[in-house]
């Protein structure tokens, strides 16, 4: 028999431990994504257990997204752990518009989360976590997202940070304790929506700075200092959202040297630093001017609703923990004990590995569908940016696709002037599968293949 599960002296009834085996060895590599596994009769003796004791491990494990039953074949790995589709338009079959992680089933998501919750049940009580907790964390909880974020960022410490729920929520506190409306930002002329939405609640004009292949150019960034005397510059340098671009070394340092001759603030969202883990951020190279905020959202999932925001100082921190407590009192303490427990002990590292690893080979695919468009991506990045034929206008794409059951995002809710480049955002991380994203990218491909007179035709 190819897989036997090791119990052990695993807790809990024999099933559970079954289901136990199987996560752990998927998530060690001893088990591999559509690999077929043992008939529930075969395991069962070979276990020398009863036939509903495996059939209930099978049920279990299916239900936690780790496998799947294929009519006529067998039980198998999945791909993907279990993803409910979001609600979307009528006729969307495949929503490449938001961009979120995959969830491959290597992470064991939710095996991790059922036994993170256990041991916090066992440990504390759970009620500990549902009253009133110091806002930007305990001095014990951000010791802990300290320790593990040093390890990338070396300016990392307890008393300068701050655990936020969630980069939104960092961005809002900034605007509204560092500016006031009417205010300049400098950031990218493409830059991430939800800071365009942050920016005009708190009334901040946003300034798009000319880049080039390297990212914001320092002579550009200085004519605009000098023209609009902005408060602060807001960049994404790693795996910039949109267009993928990652600022090499020579350029953050140059960046970096003109914050200071500016008297700039940065404020840097580092969403997908986790995946470059060489290469340092910007804020690490001019820190008594810069808030870094660190995301779990991109690396592991969205749902846990933390970043960690590294501050210049302990007055900064204070200053961000009042505008923290100001917009939302304060992250959600079941939330921040789980995950701090991953960074803890070793989850968090692997169920970034595991994305990471799902990332590439989504991209992968990519670039077999695009082969000879005009692109950007990043290895291990969850989206696309394709620049689109001179024939078909932005809208009318979208449009075209959507008609076949594909949403994609046009360079339109990214650009903060009135000159978004040519181009949409593919969200790779978004398909429920490998076998989800190639479909999407076939009608991408054929898509992009079409005349645009056939596309009118209604």
């Amino acid at each position: 028999m190819d897989w036997l599960p090791t119990l052990g002296d695993r807790p809990g009834p024999v099933y559970e431990a079954i289901v136990e085996a199987l996560a752990a060895d998927v998530a060690s590599g001893r088990l591999h994504r559509g690999e077929r596994l043992p008939t529930h009769r075969a395991l069962a003796k070979a276990l020398g257990v009863d036939l509903t004791t495996v059939t209930r491990a099978y049920n279990e494990a299916r239900r936690r997204g780790l496998t799947e039953a294929r009519v006529g074949q067998g039980t198998f790995v999945a791909e993907s752990q279990a993803r409910a589709p979001r609600a979307a338009a009528a006729g969307i079959e495949f929503d490449l518009s938001m961009n979120l992680p995959p969830e491959p089933v290597e992470a064991d998501l939710e095996g991790r989360i059922a036994r993170g919750l256990d041991g916090l049940r066992r440990d504390y009580g759970l009620t500990d976590f549902l009253s009133y907790q110091q806002a930007g964390g305990s001095e014990a909880d951000r010791g802990v997202a300290a320790d593990w974020l040093r390890r990338r960022v070396r300016t990392a410490a307890p008393d300068r940070l701050l655990i936020f729920p969630g980069t939104q929520t960092a961005l809002m506190a900034l605007l509204l304790s560092l500016t006031k409306p009417g205010d300049a930002v400098l950031t990218d002329r493409l830059t991430y929506p939800g800071f365009k939405s942050a920016a005009s609640a708190a009334g901040v004009r946003l300034i798009g700075v000319e880049a080039d292949q390297s990212g914001m150019i320092p002579a550009a960034l200085e004519e605009a200092c000098e023209r609009y005397k902005p408060k602060a510059v807001y960049l994404v340098p790693t795996i910039s959202n949109p267009t993928t671009l990652t600022l090499p070394s020579a350029r953050r340092e140059q960046l970096a040297a003109m914050f200071r001759k500016c008297g700039l603030l940065l404020f840097e969202d580092d969403a997908y630093g986790a995946f470059e883990p060489r290469l340092a951020p910007i804020a690490t190279l001019v820190p008594e001017r810069s808030y870094l905020a660190a995301t779990l959202s991109k690396c592991i999932a969205p749902g846990l609703r933390m970043s960690l925001m590294v501050t210049p100082d302990r007055a900064a921190a204070a200053l961000l923990g009042n505008a923290l407590r100001t917009v939302a009192q304060m992250p959600v303490p079941l939330m921040v004990a789980l995950t701090l427990r991953w960074l803890a002990d070793g989850s968090a590292d692997a169920i970034i590995a595991a994305i990471a690893t799902e990332a590439a080979a989504r991209q992968k695919l990519a670039a077999r569908a695009l082969a000879g468009q005009d692109y950007a991506a990043h290895p291990r990045g969850h989206h696309v940016w394709l620049r689109l034929p001179a024939a078909w206008s932005r809208l009318e794409f979208a449009a075209h696709v959507q008609r076949q059951g594909l949403a994609v995002v046009t360079s339109d809710s990214f650009s903060v002037d009135d000159a978004p480049e040519h181009a949409i955002r593919i969200a790779l991380g978004a398909a429920r599968s490998r076998a989800d994203l190639a479909g999407a990218l076939d009608v991408l491909s054929v898509a992009l293949k079409s005349p645009v007179s056939v596309s009118r035709i209604v």
